[in-house]
C-alpha cells in the first residue's frame, strides 16, 4: 500500500478508516497487517493492537471475518511479543484485595525492568497501569453500576494514581489508607 495521508485522529477511527480503503469483502492476515502498519506509521509501536482486537473491532463494524486467518495471525503476533506472557491478565480489580496484588505485580515488574535497563518493558508497565487507572475511573463514573461499587472502583483508581507517582511508597501509602478510618467507615471495613 502507498504511504497515504489517513483522516482520522484516533487509533479506532484510522483502523476503521483504513479497512473501507482497502475496500474488501472479507478480512484476514494480510488486511489486519496494512491495518496494523497504518497504526505504527501514525501512533508507533505501542499503539499497535493484537490482530485479534482489531478484526474485533472491524467485525463490530461490519467485516466480515476469515476465522482461521485472524487466528493464525493472532497467534503468531502474541508468540513474537515476549511481554505478552508477562502482562496477560495482570489486571484484576473485582475487590481491593485483587487491585492490590495487580499493583503488587506491577511493582514487581517495573522492579525487574529498571534493574535490567528495559525501557520498553518499563513503559509498558506504566501502560498497563494507566489502563487499570481509565477502566476503575470509567466504572467509576457509570451511573449503571451500584453506588458502593462505584465508590470502590474511584477507590481503586486512586491507588494506581499513587502507584504511578511513588511506586516505592505504595505499599506503606496502602497500609496507611486501608488503616484509616475514613476507608474502614466508608467501606465498611471491621478493625
Amino acid at each position: 500500500m502507498k504511504k497515504r495521508e489517513w483522516k482520522s485522529r484516533t487509533k479506532r477511527d484510522l483502523m476503521i478508516e483504513v479497512w473501507e480503503h482497502l475496500d474488501c469483502e472479507t478480512v484476514g492476515a494480510r488486511e489486519l497487517e496494512v491495518v496494523a502498519e497504518a497504526v505504527r506509521e501514525r501512533f508507533g509501536e505501542g499503539a499497535v493492537e493484537s490482530p485479534a482486537a482489531i478484526a474485533r473491532l472491524l467485525a463490530d463494524e461490519g467485516a466480515e471475518l476469515r476465522h482461521s486467518e485472524v487466528l493464525d495471525a493472532d497467534s503468531r503476533w502474541r508468540t513474537a511479543d515476549p511481554y505478552e506472557a508477562m502482562f496477560r491478565n495482570l489486571l484484576r480489580f473485582s475487590t481491593f484485595e485483587e487491585a492490590a496484588a495487580s499493583i503488587r505485580r506491577l511493582e514487581n515488574l517495573r522492579r525487574q525492568f529498571a534493574r535490567t535497563g528495559d525501557r520498553e518493558g518499563l513503559r509498558l508497565v506504566r501502560e498497563a497501569a494507566l489502563k487499570g487507572k481509565r477502566r476503575a475511573q470509567m466504572i467509576a463514573r457509570n451511573n449503571s453500576v451500584g453506588e458502593r461499587k462505584r465508590a470502590e472502583k474511584s477507590e481503586i483508581a486512586e491507588w494506581f494514581t499513587v502507584w504511578l507517582n511513588q511506586p516505592e511508597l505504595f505499599e506503606d501509602w496502602l497500609y496507611l489508607r486501608q488503616s484509616s478510618k475514613d476507608f474502614r467507615a466508608r467501606f465498611r471495613v471491621e478493625g
